[in-house]
């Protein structure tokens, strides 16, 4: 038996018609018709039922298909380990993020790269942006996805991967929680929850920078996490600035409005080593969103 005859049993089967098959294998229809009937030979059983109209699998051609199915799989599975080994696609790769690709595209990228890369294994960690930045520099990480910090280190290379749109996040039990766009003025006597500078500086510079264009500077409680500054909103602490895409939380008793007259945007980077070649850092770089000029 060889792969040969595992193939054409596949293709007749799934086609159900023996000219079909060969046309799909690119061959002729006597090598397919002499596959099935060598394999028949070999295995003692009929796997298709003939007539002048028609063909049908047979109960035991439906268990062969099975293991048929199964062994070319294997073989397929096989080649790509293989060829991922020859290729440096093999190992391991650790990805530091701050929470907001959690709630956009980074899912479905580790998804893609578990499937594509079945050999390699991927390490998370989520941080902060300085503490993911100096990790990536110093090796501990290999990639990082970070705010926009306020100065780059010559040593890491970098791209945008994500631009948001800051909305307001607000206690759903506020008087101004009403449907539609807010104007910001109306909060100026509120506390702003958001990153300290150091944490997000663009972010938090972005903060500042819309309250003052609408006539007031805010008065800022910081904190560390996302998660948590959305909780505290929930809790009735303040109210906040953030990411359109923080709406994917979906946190009870918070409710997210557009700033009437303000789009101010807030960017995340991927960040890497300029040293690392490592082809499994390329292939997840491959993955991830790339913003427009």
């Amino acid at each position: 038996m060889e792969l040969r005859h595992l193939r054409c049993l596949v293709a007749v089967a799934e086609e159900l018609h023996f000219g079909r098959a060969a046309e799909r294998l690119n061959l002729s229809q006597p090598p397919v018709s002499l596959a099935i009937k060598e394999l028949e030979e070999e295995l003692g059983v009929a796997l298709f039922e003939r007539s002048s109209r028609r063909i049908a699998i047979t109960r035991a051609g439906e268990e062969a298909l099975r293991d048929a199915r199964a062994v070319l799989g294997g073989m397929e599975s096989l080649r790509r380990h293989a060829k991922d080994a020859a290729a440096g696609l093999k190992g391991s790769i650790a990805v530091g993020f701050i929470s907001l690709p959690a709630y956009t595209f980074l899912p479905q990228v580790l998804r893609d790269f578990n499937e594509n890369h079945p050999n390699a294994s991927i390490a998370l960690r989520e941080g902060i942006t300085e503490q993911i930045m100096a990790d990536v520099q110093s090796g501990r990480l290999d990639i990082g996805l970070i705010l926009q910090p306020a100065e780059m280190p010559p040593t890491l290379d970098s791209r945008g991967v994500q631009k948001d749109t800051l909305i307001l996040a607000l206690p759903e039990t506020h008087a101004l929680a009403r449907p539609g766009s807010v104007a910001l003025e109306r909060f100026a006597s509120e506390r702003f929850l958001g990153f300290e500078r150091h944490i997000g500086p663009q972010m938090f510079d972005a903060i500042v920078a819309t309250c003052m264009r609408r006539g007031f500077s805010p008065r800022m409680f910081p904190a560390r996490q996302m998660n948590t500054i959305v909780s505290l909103v929930s809790g009735g602490v303040g109210v906040a600035l953030v990411p359109a895409c923080v709406k994917a939380l979906h946190r009870e008793g918070v409710v997210f409005r557009p700033l009437k007259g303000e789009k101010t945007h807030v960017d995340t980077l991927v960040v890497w080593r300029k040293s690392d070649e490592s082809p499994l850092l390329k292939a997840f770089l491959a993955l991830l969103p790339r913003l427009r000029d």
